[in-house]
């Protein structure tokens, strides 16, 4: 990372970028009702994390529950619902299973499924340890070459682009100055050279201070539960606890939003490598006349 390191103690973790065509973040969703939360939950990334291990979901989360996630959101995205039906025109053994075992009759075999979704949303994500310790080792090379293949939230929802941005010594630092995966405001008015951007976290923000101001007190307040941290995976024995949110909303230079695609890739690349060259574009040779 190319910024000068920040004042104050440093909090080492990892950088993950989330984005794609679709997101799903489910709190409370149950059989046919599937939810999704504006933002990523906790027990998404800490499944994610565990895919990338290789581990299976009747393992106990043990090291991977000792996290803490801090969310920037570059693009909220918009919900998208999906409404279809599951099981038309199948019968037999080939019907949907009902609570007691047996299987539906042709007659009642459709059912019908909401499913929630976020379209065209961009997050920024770090991922560190409460006590301030550095994430091992096998982490990052597991989010370099993952065991089982990621997505974000469901398995519809692949990643788009890079999902580990790297590793850095100062993650909290390097959240707020990373590249925005969002267009600059379109604006005439010269004092308007900033852009409002939400973060999240299961911890206080106070320690994302402003070149500009110090934290405005409201940063190291609660501002309400999440259902999302993961007790047990096992598909029959699922459970989650409450866990506090936290939110603050910074002013970040507009110079900092690069768009979509790869400008803002390119963009990523500079940022965390010192040695990034862009590429060039080869354009063909011209025949002689």
């Amino acid at each position: 990372m190319n910024t000068p390191p920040p004042a104050h103690p440093p909090v080492p973790g990892l950088l993950l970028r989330l984005a794609g065509p679709l997101q799903s973040w489910g709190e409370h969703s149950h059989f046919n009702d599937r939810d999704t939360l504006a933002f990523p939950t906790r027990s998404a990334i800490t499944g994610l994390l565990a895919a990338a291990l290789g581990r299976p979901r009747h393992q106990p989360p043990g090291d991977l529950a000792d996290i803490s996630l801090t969310v920037r959101v570059d693009r909220p995205g918009i919900r998208l619902r999906d409404f279809h039906t599951v099981g038309g025109g199948l019968s037999g053994p080939r019907s949907v299973i009902t609570a007691e075992g047996t299987r539906r009759s042709p007659e009642t075999s459709t059912l019908t499924s909401t499913r929630w979704y976020l379209a065209d949303a961009a997050f920024t994500i770090a991922l560190t340890r409460p006590d301030h310790t550095p994430p091992p080792t096998t982490w990052i090379q597991a989010l370099h070459t993952p065991r089982w293949p990621l997505y974000l939230g469901r398995r519809s929802c692949p990643p788009a682009g890079p999902l580990l941005l790297g590793h850095s010594t100062h993650a909290l630092h390097d959240l707020i100055h990373l590249p925005l995966a969002a267009p600059a405001p379109h604006t005439e008015h010269p004092d308007h050279q900033t852009v409002p951007v939400l973060f999240l976290s299961d911890q206080p923000l106070t320690a994302l201070p402003t070149p500009d101001r110090p934290p405005h007190k409201d940063a190291g307040q609660e501002h309400s539960t999440v259902l999302d941290d993961p007790l047990d995976f096992t598909p029959t024995h699922r459970r989650y606890r409450a866990r506090p949110l936290y939110r603050r909303t910074l002013t970040l230079p507009t110079d900092r939003c690069h768009g979509y695609g790869t400008r803002q890739l390119h963009a990523l690349a500079a940022y965390t490598s010192s040695t990034y060259t862009p590429a060039r574009p080869t354009l063909p040779e011209r025949s002689p006349r």
